[in-house]
């Protein structure tokens, strides 16, 4: 863990660094004429979300026009929040939380020039394209093989029996950990959470991880038995034939949204990028839907057989300004 946290340093300071000198780097890439350039797209979507949102933009006649560039979140977070404007993408897909902080304290987005029928509110700069879910998630045959019992909500998993066979995943690298922490501290206070989620964290061991998608693939491998990860994942998982399935905690399936902004570049801007944004959100979301199933604009509907159980929100506008509250309280209680 010390190592992961010398490390998330050291991002910051090339992130400040990079902040410094970024103007220069911008104002030399805007020479030539903008709108033949392909359009660069910085994304933390998973592979489901990014094959949808270019088969939306292959599909309409912007295929070869544009670069996907994928990122973990608080790396992508971190270049939004340092470099502002001078980033080099034009388009960016990433955690709506996020995106708010980033439009606060850089003004960094353009207005979004089509229409957004959210159910939900959002800024006039993101218009979003997922909404995320956080379940517990079980390898089947080595919950049968360790006969371990099945857990129903995350205090659970506190349970000595899954020491050593639980995997989740770091808030400070991730945020699907927030899914959790956010169910904990709803539920049961912050206090009451930090000595429910150390205890997890002791189970956890070694297989605390950076990467969302971690836990789910640690069980898909047979390394772990249960994991906390994206809900989605493992649906798809349990529906491809692997001996995968899913538990709603009792606690609440949390959710993030992740949206598409554009970049205010001024005269710099790449036009392709906000009609390239428009086509994602008009023509990709039947596709977004099938992998992730919550309503997000009027007129949608779930009627998906594997909706979850407990969906809840969190009290507080989520922000990265909470985001930061929840690791601190986090890293107070890490081995």
């Amino acid at each position: 863990m010390l190592k992961r946290r010398i490390m998330s340093m050291g991002l910051a300071v090339m992130l400040a660094a990079t902040a410094m000198t970024g103007c220069g780097n911008s104002a030399k890439s805007g020479s030539s004429d903008s709108a033949d350039k392909k359009v660069v797209i910085y994304s933390n979507a998973d592979d489901e979300a990014i094959t949808a949102m270019q088969n939306a933009l292959d599909n309409n006649g912007y295929k070869g026009k544009y670069s996907f560039e994928g990122f973990g979140t608080s790396e992508l977070g971190g270049k939004l929040l340092a470099e502002g404007k001078n980033i080099e993408a034009d388009m960016v897909t990433m955690s709506t939380f996020y995106l708010d902080s980033a439009q606060k304290q850089n003004n960094m987005f353009k207005k979004l020039d089509f229409e957004i029928n959210t159910i939900d509110k959002f800024g006039d700069y993101a218009a979003p394209i997922t909404s995320q879910e956080g379940a517990i998630i079980l390898n089947t045959d080595l919950m049968k093989e360790l006969k371990l019992t099945t857990p129903t909500c995350l205090k659970d998993l506190t349970k000595a029996e899954y020491k050593g066979h639980l995997s989740i995943t770091d808030v400070k690298s991730s945020s699907t950990a927030w899914l959790l922490m956010q169910a904990l501290i709803s539920e049961y206070g912050e206090k009451e959470a930090q000595n429910i989620l150390k205890q997890i964290y002791i189970n956890a061991g070694d297989h605390i991880e950076d990467s969302g998608s971690a836990p789910l693939k640690l069980c898909r491998a047979g390394e772990v038995a249960i994991g906390f990860g994206l809900r989605h994942q493992a649906v798809a998982d349990k529906e491809a034939g692997q001996p995968i399935d899913y538990v709603d905690p009792t606690e609440g399936n949390f959710s993030l949204t992740e949206s598409v902004a554009v970049i205010d570049k001024g005269d710099k801007s790449n036009p392709e990028a906000m009609k390239m944004a428009q086509c994602i959100i008009e023509n990709g979301r039947k596709e977004l839907q099938q992998s992730y199933p919550n309503p997000l604009y009027k007129g949608e509907s779930s009627d998906n057989k594997n909706k979850s159980k407990y969906p809840k929100t969190f009290s507080e506008p989520l922000t990265f300004e909470l985001y930061e509250k929840h690791q601190q309280l986090s890293d107070e209680v890490m081995p």
